[in-house]
């Protein structure tokens, strides 16, 4: 059994030894001046003997506390390089949930441009569209979609969330090349049951009362809903930002100028006291940047 004084008192020592200065070290360690003068009485206490002297407003090292500090930092530069293996390990991999939606239809395709800049770290991306618990589920962050204010979060936004229907330039051909707002009340539709749908008709002066909406497959992500809608299955309630691309190439059209917004959004969170470690800003920097580009593409 190792008959070791109070390590806290201990880390406090070896730092006022390694500085010869009782306020370089509160600064280091984050203590006040007053709490470091206390854990040196603590150990002097329990060891019988003095680790300081003053001189004026010097402390100097007592011959006691001279033999045994530099043993102490070599002790104490021992332990940081053990654990300095695993805190590169750490930063080496950061672990991402993210919704299926934004997983498939923009990160998908750009994470692996945050791989050639930054060779020597990797993204273990996890999609699901249930809230990620930071402590069970080992996630570094997330990105989420709400309307933010999540307790204990730190959140960046990074693109609203709006909606307008979109279908494939086969089913508008299939309808007579047009699909008023109107006709949305009786054309094949993916998701019907989507509450999007109400809302974006009342907005373009449509009143849908409910069941009214013709029935559709259901499916449960807006990934699924906009291939089913390149598919020919109908129209569905999509955001552009995130089919940008199959807009351009032609694969999905608009129905109408008209977008709409319930005020959510997509948000990169972490936890709050996470918000600053090297390998979350360093990812957290490149994807603001990247949405910023495309948004103003």
């Amino acid at each position: 059994m190792r008959r070791l004084p109070p390590l806290a008192a201990v880390r406090v020592f070896e730092a006022a030894a390694r500085h010869q200065n009782f306020t370089a070290a509160a600064e280091e360690l984050g203590m006040t001046q007053a709490a470091v003068s206390y854990q040196m009485r603590v150990l002097a206490e329990r060891l019988g003997v003095p680790m300081f002297r003053r001189e004026g407003r010097r402390v100097l090292l007592t011959d006691p506390g001279a033999r045994v500090a530099a043993e102490l930092t070599r002790a104490f530069d021992a332990m940081d390089a053990a654990f300095a293996g695993l805190r590169a390990d750490d930063e080496r991999l950061l672990t991402l949930s993210c919704t299926n939606t934004f997983a498939s239809t923009w990160l998908a395709w750009k994470i692996g441009g945050f791989q050639v800049a930054h060779s020597d770290m990797a993204v273990r991306m996890l999609t699901s569209d249930a809230l990620t618990d930071f402590i069970s589920d080992d996630v570094d962050a997330a990105i989420r979609a709400g309307r933010g204010g999540w307790p204990g979060l730190a959140a960046d936004l990074l693109l609203p969330v709006d909606f307008t229907p979109m279908c494939s330039p086969a089913f508008l051909a299939a309808h007579g090349g047009r699909i008023a707002a109107e006709d949305l009340l009786t054309v094949p539709l993916v998701s019907p049951h989507d509450p999007w749908w109400a809302y974006w008709l009342a907005e373009a002066g449509v009143e849908a009362p409910e069941g009214s909406l013709r029935s559709g497959i259901r499916l449960d992500s807006q990934a699924h809903e906009g291939h089913a809608a390149m598919a020919g299955q109908g129209a569905a309630m999509l955001t552009p930002f995130l089919w940008r691309k199959d807009l351009a190439e032609g694969r999905l059209v608009l129905l109408s100028d008209q977008v709409s917004t319930r005020g959510y959004g997509y948000w990169f969170v972490c936890p709050e006291h996470r918000r600053r470690a090297p390998k979350i800003v360093r990812f957290r920097t490149w994807l603001l940047a990247e949405i910023a580009r495309d948004r103003s593409a």
